[in-house]
C-alpha cells in the first residue's frame, strides 16, 4: 500500500500546518493495529492520549482524600507571652546599668583615698574619731540671736 498521503499529512504536522481534523485522521491511521514499520516509530506519538487516559483516572476517593487534607486544622504556632517575659529586656538593662553605677561609684571611692574615720574599736570605745561634723559645716549665727531687742508688739 502506498502511504504518501500519511507521510504528507505528518510532513505538515511536523512544520505545524495541519488542521485539526488532519490531527485526527493521523490519530485514527495510528490507532490502527496494522501500521507499516517505516511509519511505526511514530505511533506512540499518536497514541499516548488513548494509552494515558486509561491509565490515570483519579480514584473514586479521590476527591474524599483532597478534602480530609484541606480540612485539617493547622497546629497554632503563636504563643502567649506574660508581662513579666515581656519586660525581661528591660529588667536586665537595669541590672547592667545598676552594675556599671555601683562599680564607678566603687573605682572613685577607691581612686580618692580612704577618708572615712577609723574607730578606736581596740580601746573598747565605739566611738569614731576624726573631723567634727560640726566643724566641717560654715559657721552660721543664729539670726533670732542677733535680732533688736525691741520688738514691735501690735495689738
Amino acid at each position: 500500500m502506498d502511504y504518501k498521503y500519511i507521510e504528507q499529512l505528518l510532513e505538515r504536522y511536523w512544520n505545524c500546518e495541519t488542521s485539526l481534523e488532519e490531527e485526527q485522521i493521523l490519530k485514527a491511521f495510528f490507532s490502527q493495529r496494522d501500521v507499516p514499520v517505516s511509519l511505526l516509530k511514530y505511533k506512540d506519538l499518536f497514541c499516548y492520549e488513548q494509552a494515558e487516559t486509561a491509565s490515570d483516572t483519579l480514584g473514586s476517593d479521590f476527591d474524599a482524600r483532597v478534602m480530609a487534607a484541606v480540612n485539617e486544622p493547622e497546629p497554632v504556632k503563636a504563643r502567649t507571652i506574660s508581662l513579666a517575659q515581656r519586660f525581661m529586656p528591660l529588667f536586665k538593662a537595669a541590672a547592667v546599668v545598676a552594675i556599671f553605677l555601683t562599680l564607678g561609684n566603687a573605682a572613685q571611692v577607691a581612686f580618692k583615698g580612704d577618708d572615712r574615720p577609723a574607730t578606736n574599736v581596740a580601746a573598747g570605745q565605739d566611738t569614731q574619731e576624726g573631723p567634727s561634723v560640726a566643724m566641717g559645716d560654715t559657721a552660721k549665727v543664729d539670726t533670732l540671736q542677733q535680732a533688736p531687742a525691741t520688738a514691735v508688739i501690735l495689738k
